[in-house]
């Protein structure tokens, strides 16, 4: 498995556990800018980071091989 692979399998899982954020379940401060409970920001939070890893994810682990058979078919077929 290479290097990369590795990382990304590791840091999906890390996400995945982050999730599940059972500590802040009875907690009300600190607000976040005065008004964000710290659930809310803490899921704000996740929604940037699982963003920046599904983008990371497509950029780097994408099977290129299998748009590049699709866009063949679509050229035989026209």
């Amino acid at each position: 498995m290479r290097p990369i692979a590795l990382l990304l399998v590791l840091a999906t899982g890390a996400l995945y556990a982050l999730h599940q954020d059972v500590w802040f379940w009875r907690t009300v401060e600190p607000l976040a800018f005065g008004f964000l409970p710290p659930a809310l920001w803490y899921h704000g939070l996740y929604c940037l980071a699982a963003t920046l890893l599904m983008w990371t994810l497509t950029r780097t682990a994408w099977p290129h091989h299998l748009e590049s058979d699709d866009r063949a078919n679509e050229d035989r077929q026209r």
